[in-house]
């Protein structure tokens, strides 16, 4: 039963000749399930009782919650040998689902629309699978079912902080990839994802009647040419060959037609792949806003606020996804990842440990499956997560010593 009272169905019992094709049905009940009952970032109470609920049904695992919303499970094999971890994201994102299959989320304004459901669901499907597989395996697979990805700071780090990451030689993890096609399977070593920074910033200016600005300091006036200005740094300042990004996304300020503010706030993201580069751009930023704002005679405060580091694969780790890919499910499904300038708390593993993150394609246009991630209409074709599970008990099944079945 799980928390709101409706009956799950959670297999209780696991075969040493269990296959992805036969947990395939779970997989897709569990992401249909996680997705009509999503939570936020940092409140995933419910979804992580279910993922240790359904980790428990399985058998054979050392199941702890190393943070309230977090699950861990560690599958011991029957000889020694090195340690794998694998980890899924489980939060949703505050947004209001307008999809209309039958399973859409029964939050009002929380939504799975960036994948994580499904992130959770093939983890546990390959969980399932390999806990069948235990005499096979020299070494330990340890599972790591992360909360707050979505939410900077991020639940990875705090997991890296509560000793998930002992005693682990490597890490893998992987994205249900919206722009990329169902069937294909993104791996590449280097930079994979941006550090996605993020800007605070107050414009203040004296406001005053619309009708005689000469008696103002507008600071939207001085808002836009800031704007403007900024991007310069990107276009001007910054090698044409090193990834950067600026973007202003928010801008508050104003009450009414006839009155000039008092001041302005905006929000915005910094990207960039190279730490020389990320650490000039606060000082880049900062003193476009002091000269715009003191030539017109305003002032302004600036946060400049630190997210995720960038994700940098491991070459090591991303050969091991490449062999996974190729052995659980072909040569031609395989393909280089192209890097993007989102972020992920991924990275916060990657500081202790070698590790790669790779993209699982979800998108099928036949299908209309072609949102973008954090759309109100997101969705993913779930043949991806048959792929997934394959590729992560492929890898365990490689790193732990063992023949694939």
């Amino acid at each position: 039963m799980d928390p709101l009272g409706k009956e799950i169905s959670v297999s209780a019992s696991v075969s040493p000749n269990e296959t992805v094709e036969s947990v395939r049905d779970d997989v897709i009940g569990w992401r249909r399930h996680l997705h009509q009952y999503p939570e936020r970032s940092f409140h995933e109470v419910r979804t992580s009782q279910f993922v240790a609920d359904t980790l428990a049904s399985f058998g054979g695992l050392e199941i702890t919650r190393p943070t309230p919303t977090s699950v861990l499970a560690r599958l011991v094999g029957s000889g020694p040998g090195p340690v794998l971890a694998i980890r899924a994201d489980i939060d949703a994102l505050p947004i209001n689902e307008r999809n209309t299959h039958d399973f859409i989320s029964r939050e009002p304004g929380t939504m799975h629309a960036c994948g994580h459901d499904g992130h959770t669901a093939m983890l546990l499907g390959a969980v399932k699978v390999l806990v069948g597989k235990r005499d096979a395996l020299n070494g330990e697979v340890r599972f790591i079912f992360q909360h707050a990805e979505e939410l900077n700071p991020g639940g990875a780090e705090e997991l890296v902080q509560a000793g998930v990451l002992d005693g682990v030689d490597m890490i893998i993890g992987a994205h249900l990839w919206s722009a990329l096609a169902v069937g294909k399977v993104g791996v590449k070593a280097g930079a994979l994802m941006a550090s996605p920074d993020i800007l605070h910033i107050t414009i203040k200016g004296s406001g005053g009647h619309a009708a005689i600005p000469h008696q103002t300091i507008d600071p939207i006036a001085i808002a836009a040419q800031f704007i403007t200005n900024l991007q310069y740094i990107v276009s001007r300042n910054v090698d044409p060959l090193q990834p950067a990004v600026i973007s202003i996304t928010r801008i508050a300020g104003g009450t009414t037609h006839n009155v000039i503010p008092g001041e302005v706030e905006l929000e915005g993201t910094v990207r960039t792949f190279d730490p020389t580069l990320r650490a000039e751009m606060p000082k880049r930023v900062e003193r476009i806003l002091s000269g715009i704002t003191s030539a017109h005679g305003a002032s302004y405060s600036f946060e400049y606020e630190h997210g995720y580091r960038p994700v940098v694969n491991d070459e090591g780790a991303s050969e091991l996804l490449r062999r996974a890919v190729v052995n659980a499910l072909g040569d031609d499904v395989l393909i280089e990842a192209t890097p993007t300038m989102g972020g992920e708390d991924f990275s916060a593993y990657q500081q202790r440990v070698p590790g790669a993150f790779f993209f699982i394609g979800a998108r099928c246009e036949e299908r209309g499956i072609v949102q973008p991630h954090h759309h109100e209409r997101f969705d993913i074709d779930e043949r991806a997560l048959d792929f997934g599970t394959r590729i992560f008990v492929a890898a365990a099944l490689d790193f732990l010593g063992a023949k694939q079945a």
